[in-house]
């Protein structure tokens, strides 16, 4: 009789303890973000225009801009960094999956209340050590 106890004693927590092993293993699928060893690059470019956006007066690199990424479905962004002096940015380390990038610019057909519009690019990542190259954006100033 007190070897059945103990085995009951036992055989409880081991099999609890398998059962959640078991459940956390089928639930680990890695969805879009950070932790992997793909790449998002791209420049982005500023075109100034004068006060009214009918003549365009320059065009260059958009140094110090932000530019942010939405992992996913995520209804905020995940990171954000500044170009570089060439207007170059790069997000590392990220997973498959589906992304957002985007940059804030003047709304040039100044229907924004704000006058600022958001220039948007979608891109996947479906290979694990993938570079995807978004490109140039082309903000106004």
């Amino acid at each position: 009789m007190i070897k059945n106890i103990k085995y009951r004693f036992f055989s409880l927590p081991v099999f609890l303890f398998s059962s959640l092993l078991i459940v956390a293993i089928g639930s680990c699928k890695k969805t879009a973000g950070e932790g992997g060893k793909a790449s998002i690059y791209g420049k982005v470019v500023t075109e100034n225009y004068n006060g009214n956006f009918t003549i365009l007066t320059d065009v260059y690199a958009a140094a110090d801009v932000d530019v942010f990424i939405v992992y996913g479905n995520e209804t905020n962004y995940g990171d954000k960094q500044a170009t570089n002096y060439r207007g170059e940015f790069e997000f590392k380390y990220l997973r498959k999956g589906k992304y957002k990038i985007y940059v804030y610019s003047q709304d040039s057909s100044f229907t924004s209340a704000s006058g600022d519009t958001v220039m948007i690019r979608e891109v996947e990542i479906k290979e694990k050590k993938e570079k995807v190259d978004v490109g140039t954006i082309t903000i106004f100033d």
